[in-house]
């Protein structure tokens, strides 16, 4: 028999929909039962592509034993992370304060009152390596709410007040702090080269997550400074991943992240995340090079994305599970006998390129991956590089094929708006960076479905499936919208989206801002109408995407010179002077703070393009990689923006470059425009 799971939209509480336990969704239908029976809540946190929460949900939740104490002595509920950042983001922090270490699935042992006291990550059904089982965690969590009734009330108390002071520390700034310079950046830069690995690329040891924040902050160090080990490590890091497992060599799309050092193994999960932000790297990399392997792999991520994650109303989709048929990885991998099925012995030229072997890499099983680049496989087999090339290519259109005949990994087919954001952004990028009309139609295509779903009741909404918009938006969800409006009225001419933008921003300072002397003029994750989580947070660092405050910061200085909004820009300059310090130490963590930092030290610039030809001049200054500049498009008399007015062209072509403290001389050619700006 169905539980309440059965009446959501998310695909991971569907999952759940069947188990024995009595799983409730999150909200006060859950806590009022708990309030009224005075027992302790489990709150049960994953998502769809979660291997390791499919390996809980089979040994343990499936469990008509386990079910059944669950049910007597808990009120049970399922979170998806992803419909809830904000929840999870609580819990998270409880768990990693109480255990030191976190991850999904995440179990929270909380109050009625929705106060953490103890919790976990994955417990197993048999208590093995010293970890209690899943049993006996649930005995002691229940023996404790019994028998120990006001340490559990004290260590909740305590939790909660540990966990508003961490948040409010976490924003605390430093008095006297410089503002950033030339040095701050190298500082930066340095110190993301101490913590690379320099053999295999990207940063750390396993597992290997692919740091996009800190790569395209070398890249643009690079760019700006002539830094060469910057530029080495960006491209070493990008290209140990393009050759990797991590990366579908066949379908093309990344992984979440690699197993082991040198990215053959992926955890299979594709996330619309990280797809969205390695396009964004590959297109900084491609204009810096012009190595046209960027621009390949940027353009089959976003073919991916359109082939397998695209929902027929117009928006993106979340993920691919890492699992098919029950099995992490089955329907990406290749035993030697499905590759002699496929190929025989004819084709050892392409069998030599992407490794394959009778034993396998991984599991007695083949993940494809570049294991001797083209020129050795050319010199090898005395071959020319176009021959390898067209073999290559052949091959890789039939295992496709192949392929996708195969049962696929289940799609978590709710669409999220933050992430869809992301993904506006990398489709502006592209379009701009390969000159692709295609991608620019196909962003103006999607922002009008993104304003159009995720409203509902005239209030801004996190999640959509099916026609229904639902849970309020979170911080991540303006910020990165209001980002992918500003990049679309650049790179199409669109200056109505800057004015969308701008009624964002206002709505995050009015619902969303912290006092100052509690956060330092930072913005918390949820606006200040959102009752069901007892701790409101500030998140200043990066985690698997961009600090929505860092995005934010960048987003009011573009408002505020488009507006000529004044506070707006100070607001920016003094988020980014608090967070000096912490992003030169902490740089990893931080990265795109650093990419702001970096910036507003190279001089941050407005540029309009005005006149019948601006839209051709905007392309011309496309074609050159100015990351610090803000490029506009004025065509009409009847100016949009305040910037805008009194751009007189009356016929001719001037471009005006501003910076915040002045507007220089307007000039009347693309070579002249550059020379104010680089």
């Amino acid at each position: 028999m169905a539980n309440r799971l059965i009446n959501e939209q998310s695909p991971y509480l569907l999952q759940h929909a069947n188990n024995p336990v009595d799983w409730y969704p999150w909200g006060d239908e859950a806590f009022d039962k708990a309030v009224a029976e005075h027992k302790p809540v489990l709150v049960s946190i994953g998502y769809a592509a979660c291997h390791w929460c499919h390996v809980m949900e089979h040994e343990s939740f499936e469990n008509e034993a386990v079910a059944a104490y669950m049910n007597e002595n808990f009120v049970c509920i399922k979170v998806d992370r992803e419909e809830h950042p904000d929840v999870d983001h609580m819990y998270m922090d409880a768990v990693q304060t109480i255990g030191g270490s976190g991850g999904w699935p995440l179990n929270v042992f909380v109050t009625p009152q929705r106060a953490p006291f103890y919790g976990g990550t994955y417990y197993p059904p048999r208590a093995a390596f010293n970890r209690p089982s899943w049993m006996q965690v649930l005995q002691r969590m229940e023996e404790i709410w019994t028998e120990q009734p006001d340490e559990v009330a004290q260590q909740a108390k305590q939790m909660i007040q540990h966990l508003r002071q961490a948040s409010l520390r976490t924003a605390h700034v430093k008095n006297g702090t410089p503002p950033a310079d030339k040095d701050t950046c190298r500082k930066i830069a340095d110190n993301l080269l101490k913590q690379a690995d320099k053999e295999h690329g990207g940063f750390g040891n396993a597992p290997k997550f692919p740091g996009t924040m800190a790569i395209s902050f070398l890249l643009e160090h690079y760019h700006f400074t002539g830094y060469k080990p910057a530029l080495d490590h960006a491209l070493r890091s990008l290209d140990a991943m393009l050759e990797g497992g991590i990366y579908d060599q066949l379908g093309g799309g990344f992984a979440r992240y690699a197993t082991d050092r040198n990215w053959l193994i992926p955890h299979f999960e594709k996330m619309l995340y990280d797809n969205a932000l390695l396009i964004g790297c590959l297109c900084d990399a491609y204009r810096i090079t012009k190595e046209v392997r960027y621009k390949t792999v940027a353009e089959e991520t976003i073919a991916f994305i359109e082939r397998e994650l695209k929902d027929t109303n117009g928006g993106y989709y979340c993920a691919l599970d890492a699992d098919s048929e029950g099995v992490e990885g089955k329907f990406y991998t290749w035993t030697w006998e499905e590759w002699m099925a496929v190929l025989g012995l004819n084709e050892p030229v392409v069998a030599a390129y992407f490794g394959v072997s009778e034993h396998g890499n991984w599991e007695e099983t083949n993940i494809l991956h570049v294991s001797k680049s083209m020129n050795g496989v050319a010199g090898t087999f005395g071959l020319t590089n176009d021959e390898v090339k067209l073999r290559i290519d052949a091959v890789k259109h039939k295992l496709l094929a192949v392929r996708s005949g195969r049962v696929r990994p289940s799609t978590d087919d709710k669409c999220l708006l933050s992430w869809n954001a992301l993904y506006n952004t990398a489709l502006c990028k592209a379009g701009v960076a390969f000159g692709n009309d295609e991608y620019l139609m196909l962003a103006a295509t999607h922002m009008q479905w993104m304003l159009a779903a995720f409203y509902a009741d005239g209030k801004l909404r996190h999640t959509w499936k099916k026609g229904i918009a639902k849970i309020p938006a979170k911080l991540d969800d303006y910020a990165y919208l209001a980002q992918a409006l500003l990049q679309l009225a650049s790179a199409t001419g669109a200056n109505e989206m800057v004015l969308t933008a701008s009624e964002l921003l206002t709505t995050v300072m009015r619902e969303f801002g912290a006092a100052n002397e509690e956060g330092a003029g930072f913005f918390y994750f949820t606006p200040e109408n959102q009752k069901d989580i007892p701790v409101r947070k500030i998140d200043l660092y990066d985690g698997a995407t961009p600090s929505a405050n860092a995005v934010m910061a960048h987003n009011l200085w573009l408002c505020g010179m488009c507006m000529e909004a004044g506070e707006w820009i100070e607001k920016a300059g003094l988020m980014w002077q608090h967070m000096t310090d912490t992003t030169v130490r902490y740089s990893y963590s931080f990265g795109y703070w650093a990419i702001m930092l970096q910036r507003q030290v190279m001089g941050l610039k407005t540029l309009i393009c005005a006149g019948g030809d601006a839209d051709k001049e905007r392309r011309e200054l496309f074609e050159n990689y100015l990351p610090h500049v803000y490029t506009l498009t004025s065509k009409k008399e009847i100016f949009e923006l305040p910037i805008l007015e009194k751009k007189i062209f009356a016929g001719k072509m001037y471009i005006f470059v501003c910076t915040e403290q002045a507007c220089l001389s307007p000039v009347s050619s693309v070579t002249e425009a550059l020379r104010l700006v680089e």
